[in-house]
């Protein structure tokens, strides 16, 4: 009895794990707009608080321009050491995001207030149009669309809201990411 309480025991734990990891978000790359502070190890000389600018790119002493954008804090440190060795052995630097301005959503149209939304965690369309008011007395519900860059263009999305307030189909309640913009015509 005690050996099927240990299996057991073992495989609730191993579901638990898998559970958790598969709710654990992507990790967060840095994007134009955010702001980090790079500092290097008995080097307070070179600690600088920057903003990652519209090219992607940071500029710090010595190490000078550095692209960033795409990065994880971890590989933003791994490039800023690579450009640092060439004067300091072994630097230890450390990349600590400060501010996340490039981590924003778009709502434009007809809703209260149109504007720029920062993506503090998950952000779905309808708490987007929730966040900016909701729909003034012309919008046309049937009409939203999120329109999402992509390297090669854009993809435009449709939103069924009527679905997805009646419960009916949250498929097209879409998580936006950075960037994306809703249109409510």
């Amino acid at each position: 009895m005690g050996r099927m309480l240990l299996i057991a025991l073992s495989l609730l734990w191993a579901m638990a794990g898998s559970a958790i990891a598969a709710d654990k978000p992507d990790i967060y790359r840095l994007r134009q707009g955010d702001a980090v502070q790079v500092s290097v190890w008995r080097e307070d000389t070179l600690r600088s608080q920057v903003v990652v600018l519209p090219d992607g790119s940071i500029t710090i002493p010595l190490a000078g321009r550095i692209e960033v954008a795409g990065l994880s804090t971890p590989e933003a440190e791994q490039a800023i050491t690579a450009k640092l060795k060439t004067y300091i052995p072994e630097p230890v630097v450390t990349v600590v995001i400060t501010g996340t301005g490039g981590n924003s959503a778009y709502i434009l149209g007809k809703v209260v207030r149109p504007g720029m939304l920062a993506i503090g965690g998950p952000l779905t369309v309808l708490q987007a149009i929730s966040l900016s008011g909701g729909f003034d007395r012309f919008a046309d519900e049937s009409g939203i669309k999120v329109i999402r860059a992509k390297p090669d263009g854009q993809d435009i999305l449709p939103v069924r809201y009527k679905d997805i307030i009646s419960g009916r189909d949250m498929t097209t309640n879409i998580q936006l990411h950075a960037g994306d913009t809703i249109v409510v015509p």
